[in-house]
């Protein structure tokens, strides 16, 4: 697998001004429901779970995204160090795939956690959609 991840520098993305938030006492049903939307709706054949302790770990930031006041998708973001957090999860029911909040939650999450002064964002696996964001690096062997 080819890993890759955001130099947070080289990005100029807004927070979104409304519709998000994040997650302080999650409910755990709500989201996994929204994770097993996404995973039905992209076909995956193998599924890693999330586990209740995701939800719930201090190191995680849950965002949560909304359409019409109703939580429609969700992120968790893992907060390593100062300087680096990794997005280990997002999930979106797919309600309406013309608002691409996949991509868009992602810049969001740039834009955030630049401005709350970290400096990376890995994202994991290199793939082609997520290249298009501004800052997109392949992270090279040890």
């Amino acid at each position: 697998m080819i890993y890759a991840r955001i130099n947070l520098a080289k990005t100029n993305y807004t927070v979104f001004q409304s519709d998000w938030e994040f997650i302080r006492n999650p409910d755990i049903n709500a989201l996994n429901t929204i994770y097993t939307q996404y995973c039905r709706y992209k076909k995956f054949p193998s599924v890693m779970p999330i586990f209740d302790r995701d939800y719930q770990d201090p190191e995680n930031d849950i965002i949560g995204y909304f359409d019409q006041s109703r939580l429609v998708a969700f992120s968790i973001i893992r907060k390593y160090d100062p300087d680096n957090v990794e997005a280990v999860q997002f999930a979106w029911t797919y309600h309406d795939p013309k608002q691409s909040i996949g991509i868009e939650s992602l810049k969001h999450e740039c834009a955030l956690y630049k401005e709350l002064g970290y400096k990376y964002l890995y994202l994991g696996g290199a793939d082609e959609y997520k290249s298009k964001i501004d800052g997109f690096e392949i992270l090279g062997p040890l």
